[in-house]
C-alpha cells in the first residue's frame, strides 16, 4: 500500500524488515521478538535520468515519504495526481482499446518506465555476486522440467520390467 499524500510523523511509510547483524543472523530484542527496521524505498529517476528521491530530503518534513500526488507532479504529471490514489480493491479496470490504463494513482505510477524497471533484491544481491538469475512463469506441474525427468526416470524402469516379464513368460 502507498500513500496518495505525505505521510504522518507518527506512521511514516517504509518497507518493515527484520534487523540483522553484521553476520546477517536475525537481532532479537529482550522480549524474544524479532527486532524489526523500516527501510525506505530507493530513490526513482526522471525521464533526463536524474535522481527523484521518494522522501523529503529538507525541511521539517525531512525523511518523510512524500506521497504519490507529489511523486506525480514531480514527474510533471499534474493530472495524474488529481486521481484517486487506488482502485477499489486493486481492481482496475483495464482498457478495450488496448492501451494503459490510467484511473488511479497506484497504475499511474507502476506504468512509469522508472517504476517498471526496478530489479529485485535477489537481482541486485545475484548480479553483484555474478549470477545470472531468470525469473520463469509457473507451469502446470505435468509441463515442469524435473516433473518430466522424474516422469521418465519412473517410465524407464516399469518398461524394463514389463519387457523382462514378457520375455519370462516365452
Amino acid at each position: 500500500y502507498m500513500l496518495k499524500f505525505m505521510s504522518k510523523h507518527e506512521k511514516n511509510w517504509g518497507v518493515k524488515t527484520n534487523l540483522r547483524n553484521g553476520n546477517g543472523k536475525p537481532i532479537y530484542g529482550t522480549d524474544g521478538k524479532l527486532q524489526k527496521t523500516n527501510i525506505r524505498m530507493e530513490n526513482a529517476q526522471f525521464t533526463d535520468g536524474m535522481p527523484q528521491p521518494l522522501c523529503f530530503e529538507t525541511g521539517s518534513n525531512r525523511g518523510l515519504f512524500k506521497g504519490m500526488a507529489v511523486i506525480l507532479e514531480e514527474q510533471g504529471l499534474t493530472e495524474a495526481a488529481k486521481l484517486c490514489a487506488e482502485c477499489k480493491k486493486f481492481k482496475c479496470l483495464k482498457p478495450t482499446d488496448g492501451s494503459v490504463a490510467n484511473c488511479c494513482c497506484r497504475r499511474v505510477l507502476y506504468n512509469q518506465p522508472d517504476f517498471i524497471a526496478v530489479e529485485s533484491l535477489l537481482e541486485t544481491t545475484c548480479k553483484a555476486r555474478e549470477f545470472t538469475v531468470i525469473f520463469l512463469p509457473k507451469f502446470h506441474c505435468e509441463l515442469n522440467f524435473i516433473e518430466q525427468c522424474w516422469g521418465y526416470t519412473m517410465m524407464s524402469p516399469m518398461a524394463l520390467c514389463s519387457r523382462i516379464f514378457a520375455l519370462s513368460h516365452h
